[in-house]
Parts: structure tokens; sequence; C-alpha cells
């Protein structure tokens, strides 16, 4: 074991690096990545990077690590049988060993485009601090997308005052949490005076002189606009392995440990992976939450240098929490698995809430808001394997 590479220098593949390192691998190590900046924190762009009140120096990960950085060149495809790696720049780099954690992008539009200025989406630091920019002078914002990210530039640009509106396909916002607690997020929104326009799409953005003027909706409806936001999901960062042997669907499919399926000493980590959890009964699940590119990154980087036999399994209980105007939303487990939530304690009313989703009388979820304690209660519990 002389060379590992971590494809993905965000915070994925800065835990795997370092939990190579922390595990006694003394050999050559490079992370590539395709951005320009080091490792940083994603949580603040949509909230207060994009509010202005922290500058884009403070979202960097600290770290000491000893390692090569290959930054602003990305890995455009995977030798597995050679073991290498081809990069953008036309560079191969050879490996004993490799961590896939190239995360995921932003969801495509399902048709081209106009090239209209005031029109963005929100995946990373150069795309919130555009963001930004440009919603300084903006009126009317049009958020297309009431998911977590769309949720939480509308608090943020409500806050300073912006004319918002939220759209979306859905009968209900954060969709995965699913429609008992979507009501409660959508009267929040409505009360802090969020326009919300749901169960209806978009036909068309128009523009004038190369400008964002206005959003066209499947209705018919013409909403004024001079920011648009695109915020309807994200995709694995997986296309440049097709063909490599790695098994994709379409993130990487990984075994319990982040072992690639189809290739041998090929690892992946973060929202480009999907592995088997025993609180979905083994049925293989992707998670695009900081807590679980952090902790699946630490097992993946680990388990790439260490002998088979001492590898772990990686068995975290998913967390998020989402910050929208005074309320701190958290999850943990799988929300979308739940039949029903039902509210334990709180009410929405009063700011605070806790509710457990249960799937076959068994609880697989739990939704907060400004319930920390209960929150991590509820984690404790699930974190015994379920049979």
């Amino acid at each position: 074991m002389r060379h590992l590479v971590v494809v993905g220098a965000s915070l994925a593949g800065l835990r795997a690096a370092e939990a190579a390192r922390a595990a006694g691998f003394d050999g050559e190590l490079t992370l590539v990545g395709a951005e320009p900046h080091p490792p940083y924190n994603r949580p603040p762009l949509s909230k207060q990077l994009l509010a202005g009140t922290m500058d884009p120096a403070a979202t960097a990960l600290r770290h000491g690590l000893q390692a090569t950085w290959r930054l602003g060149v990305a890995a455009v495809g995977l030798d597995a049988s050679r073991r290498l790696v081809r990069l953008s720049d036309g560079d191969e780099l050879a490996y004993d060993a490799i961590v896939v954690a190239t995360g995921s992008a932003a969801r495509p539009w399902p048709a081209p485009l106009p090239e209209l200025r005031g029109l963005h989406a929100l995946r990373d630091l150069d795309d919130a601090l555009a963001l930004r920019a440009a919603a300084a002078p903006a009126r009317h914002v049009v958020i297309v997308g009431a998911g977590f990210i769309g949720c939480e530039v509308a608090a943020t640009l409500r806050a300073s005052g912006k004319e918002v509106t939220l759209v979306d396909v859905a009968a209900h916002p954060m969709l995965p949490l699913g429609p008992q607690l979507g009501e409660i997020w959508a009267d929040k929104h409505r009360a802090s005076g969020v326009e919300l326009r749901l169960e209806t799409g978009v036909a068309e953005f128009e523009g004038s002189d190369g400008e964002l003027t206005a959003v066209r909706l499947d209705d018919g409806d013409v909403l004024d606009a001079d920011l648009g936001l695109i915020a309807v999901g994200a995709v694995p960062c997986s296309g440049w392995l097709a063909g490599s042997g790695v098994t994709l669907e379409p993130g990487v499919v990984c075994d319990s440990t982040c072992a690639a399926v189809g290739v041998d000493a090929v690892f992946a980590a973060g929202d480009v992976a999907r592995w088997p959890h025993p609180l979905a009964d083994d049925a293989l699940v992707r998670v695009e939450h900081w807590s679980n590119a952090a902790e699946m990154g630490e097992v993946a980087g680990h388990n790439a240098v260490v002998p088979a036999a001492a590898r772990r399994v990686h068995a975290a209980v998913p967390t998020f929490w989402s910050d929208q105007y005074d309320w701190k939303i958290q999850s943990v487990g799988f929300p979308h698995l739940a039949e029903r939530f039902d509210i334990a304690e709180g009410d929405p009313a009063e700011g605070r809430l806790f509710a457990i989703g249960e799937r076959a009388g068994r609880p697989v979820a739990a939704v907060g808001v400004n319930a920390a304690r209960r929150m991590i209660e509820f984690e404790m519990s699930l974190e015994a394997p379920v049979a």
C-alpha cells in the first residue's frame, strides 16, 4: 500500500484522507478536487454566507493534513484493472486504493435554459458568491424547488427584505419529510411573508435584453422576477466512472464497508455513494447530508488502507439540520421511509415540536423544531442494530 488517491476535496474526501493517516497510512496521499478551493463547509452557503454575515474564508475546513493537492482538476475516468485515474489536465495517477468522494451536482433543468443574467443555481462556493452579489439589488425573487436548499434560501432572502416566491410541483415543501410536517413548513413560510405556488411547474423563464424579468407558470400566471434560483435537487457526480466496472445506480453502489461493488480497491463516501443500511432493512440508500459525508468519509478512508479483516461497517444513523427563520429543523433516521408522523411533543405555533415517524409499527425517523435534546435522545435509541 504505497499510494492512496482521494477524488473529491470536500468534506467526505478530507475526512477520508485524515482517517487514512489516523489508521497509520504513511505512504503517498493525493487529493484531487474539481474546484479550485481547498475544502470548505457547505451548509453556510445558503444561510450565513448568502446573508453576508460570514466571509468566504470562514467556511474553510481547518486541517493539518500532509498530502499532495490537485485542485482545479477533475477526474474524468477510471481504469480499475490498471488502477489508474485519468484527470482533466491529461495526467494519470496510479493508485493502490482510491476513495471516490465526488459528491453531487445541481440537478439540471430538463430543457435548455435561456442565457439570462439573474438565473442561478446553488451548489458550491462560487455559486453562493454569485447569488449573493445578484441578490443585493434584487427585489423579486422566484425560487423553483421547495426542497431544503430552496427553503433555506427563501428564508435568508426574505429576512433581508426581498419579495420571495417558492414554486414547486409538489404539494408541500421539503417533500422527504412527508405531508403532515410539510403543511407546518408551508405555514411557517407563509407567515414569514413568502408566497408559495405549489402543485405547479414552470413553463418558461422570460427576459429582456439578456436579463431575467419573469417566470411563467404552467397555469399561465406570470411572476415578476429579477432573480431566479433553480433548486430542483441534486444528482451524484458518478458519470466519470462509466465503463470502469464500478456498479452505478446512479451513485456508486457499495457494501456495508464502503467498498465499491464490481471492482477491487475502490471505496466511496458521501453524496456519491449508495450502500445498505440496517435501519432501511439493508436496502440501498444515498444520503446528501453533512453528517453522513463526514462519518462515511472516515469509514471509507480507514477501510481503504487496512486489511480487509479490519474494515469497519458504516451504519451510523443519518442526521441533518436546516436553519430557517428562528427554527432549527433537525432530522434523525430516514424520514422518507415513515408511513406517517405523530407529534409527540410541542406545538408549531409555539416554535417547537418533536415528531416520530414509524414504518410497520417501528420508529425509523424523528423530526424536531428547536428540540435538540429530544433529537439526541432519539438518535441514541436508534443506534442499536435493527432486526
